[in-house]
């Protein structure tokens, strides 16, 4: 142990140092985003979605987003589906069922099934979840088995699906998570700098004993 003492005192200051300046240089949190609703959200892959044909059951039913962004409907084949509201592909539906098909067809789309969203980072259990409406950050977080013990759990990461940049936002914001979001938690910077450190340490322990 005695010798492991020069070892610590000498990446102490240093460490210490660091976590303060990282909290000083923290980046600026970000406004919570407004929720989404289901008039303005973007269908994906993962999403399934009921179309009724009214008049027409043969034609209504349950689809799924495919990986190439469509929805494969009876009679008329593969219609676009990704990155168009419910509201945009009832519209292509009914127009590619009133190409020859149906005189005036009426069509509504529900989203049935959202496609899942990711927690990363330090949680338990992280991984894919399924979403439902109303999910917040603490309630994906607690999904997810809840912090490590190395966490920061005053903020957390998110980025919604098509961005490439992520939200800064407290974790206690009332910021609803969207499908496909990307939820990331943080080490703190303490156990940043020991991650890196510990290798070195180990480096000099061998020199120490030998």
């Amino acid at each position: 142990m005695r010798r492991l003492l020069p070892i610590l005192r000498a990446f102490a200051l240093p460490l210490a140092m660091f976590c303060a300046a990282g909290v000083a240089h923290a980046s600026p949190e970000a406004a919570p985003s407004a929720s989404f609703t289901d008039s303005d959200y973007r269908l994906g892959t993962g999403d399934k979605v009921r179309v009724t044909v009214y008049g027409e059951e043969d034609l209504s039913g349950e689809f799924q987003v495919d990986a190439t962004g469509m929805v494969r409907l009876p009679l008329v084949g593969q219609i676009k589906a990704g990155g168009l509201t419910a509201h945009d592909l009832e519209g292509g539906i009914t127009t590619a069922l009133a190409n020859g098909y149906l005189k005036e067809p009426r069509v509504s789309i529900e989203v049935t099934t959202y496609r899942p969203f990711y927690v990363v980072g330090e949680v338990l259990k992280p991984g894919q979840y399924p979403y439902s409406n109303g999910m917040t950050a603490v309630s994906a977080i607690a999904l997810a088995g809840g912090y490590t013990g190395k966490a920061v759990e005053s903020v957390v990461y998110i980025r919604h699906q098509g961005d490439n940049t992520e939200e800064r936002v407290p974790t206690n914001a009332a910021l609803e998570i969207r499908p496909g979001d990307v939820v990331r938690i943080n080490s703190t910077a303490f156990w940043d700098v020991l991650d890196v450190l510990a290798p070195l340490a180990g480096v000099s322990t061998l020199r120490y004993m030998y």
